[in-house]
């Protein structure tokens, strides 16, 4: 007797575990399908030759990304040079978008709010994934590659792996004295630098780079690759090869010389206002490398290691002022040497207008 109900109550206790693991399997399935169901965004862009490309969540695209003044621009037109990819400018709204994003996931009081109105997690997502898609697919002209090219996405990147599955990353890494030397020297306004002190833009570029690097390290080598600022401009054949590999893009020339395609269809385009374009219209060569050394401050030199400890961890000798970066190809001095000559100027309907100018037309349009 005792050992029938002894199996009885084993029996019932089975039966229970079954249902509540059922129960279970059965929530998280549901929740999986609404999810999956709220992600079915599809973006229609018609080509000026007229070919329709369809765009959703699982299309395959590549986020650049990095510190400001890291080759960001760079890199993304040495890819839009090739026929299969489409970067072009930076949007400047979708890093703002994922700020208000990551705001709204955080648990906290607006969390619990939100939530208690019906607005969840899922529906942010699915809002965010037909904002984010909308603005890439019909930045420019399509292509079977879609890239986004804002700096600061990157510190975003394991949020944008989870709602584009097929998403890579590529975080671009420069030394961080030529990155702030740039950032001050060109008066280029990012928020939270104060770019009238070195010290205070290397403390923070050390914060932002380590951030982005860990969120490249959560999200793994098979979809994050760094890429150095100066292994581009030294070695740009060997590292695109291995650029367009990761992508899964077939070899082209045309990366190499990105300047040749600049305005043209299909090809490279660039904005008057980023601060990058004068830069971006010569071809790859050695001009910036080492432009910084000589206008760092002895007292910030002095503290190297303290202001900015990712230097050390990124492989850059913080107390070698330049350090030796390697050897360029030859291609590369080649360029470098017409760059010096002056042979490449800023075509006009690329030059920023002037304080002047734009006076002018404001007092035309009263």
């Amino acid at each position: 007797m005792r050992l029938s109900i002894r199996r009885g109550a084993t029996l019932l206790l089975c039966v229970f575990g079954l249902y509540i693991a059922g129960n279970a399997l059965y929530k998280v399935f549901m929740c999986q399908s609404r999810l999956a169901r709220s992600r079915k965004v599809s973006v229609l862009v018609k080509g000026s030759n007229q070919t329709r490309f369809h765009y959703s969540h699982l299309s395959p695209m590549v986020f650049v990304g990095g510190v400001p003044r890291s080759g960001t621009t760079l890199m993304r037109a040495m890819l839009d040079a090739h026929p299969l990819i489409r970067c072009g400018e930076e949007t400047r709204v979708i890093p703002r978008l994922l700020g208000l994003r990551q705001g709204w996931k955080r648990h906290g009081e607006e969390r619990r709010s939100l939530e208690e109105e019906g607005v969840t997690q899922e529906t942010l997502d699915a809002a965010t994934i037909a904002f984010l898609l909308e603005i890439i697919a019909r930045h420019g002209e399509p292509a079977p590659l879609l890239c986004n090219k804002d700096p600061f996405t990157l510190k975003s990147s394991s949020y944008l792996s989870d709602i584009f599955p097929n998403s890579k990353f590529i975080l671009m890494l420069r030394d961080g004295r030529a990155s702030v030397h740039s950032m001050i020297s060109r008066r280029v306004t990012i928020g939270g630098f104060d770019i009238s002190s070195y010290r205070d833009c290397l403390t923070k570029w050390s914060h932002a780079i380590e951030a982005m690097l860990f969120q490249c390290t959560l999200v793994g080598p098979n979809r994050c690759l760094t890429v150095r600022y100066e292994s581009l401009v030294l070695q740009p054949r060997t590292t695109m090869v291995k650029v367009l590999r990761f992508l899964g893009v077939p070899w082209h020339e045309g990366v190499l010389h990105h300047e040749l395609a600049i305005g043209q269809p299909g090809g490279v385009s660039l904005s008057r206002i980023e601060r990058s374009t004068d830069q971006v219209i010569k071809p790859v060569n050695l001009e910036a490398l080492t432009r910084w050394v000589g206008h760092i401050p002895a007292d910030v030199l002095k503290d190297m290691e303290n202001i900015a400890p990712m230097l050390s961890r990124l492989g850059y000798d913080p107390s070698a002022n330049p350090p030796d970066y390697g050897q360029p190809d030859p291609e590369v001095i080649n360029n470098t040497e017409k760059v010096l000559r002056g042979d490449f100027k800023l075509p006009a309907n690329l030059k920023r207008p002037s304080h002047e100018s734009m006076s002018e037309a404001s007092h035309t349009r009263r």
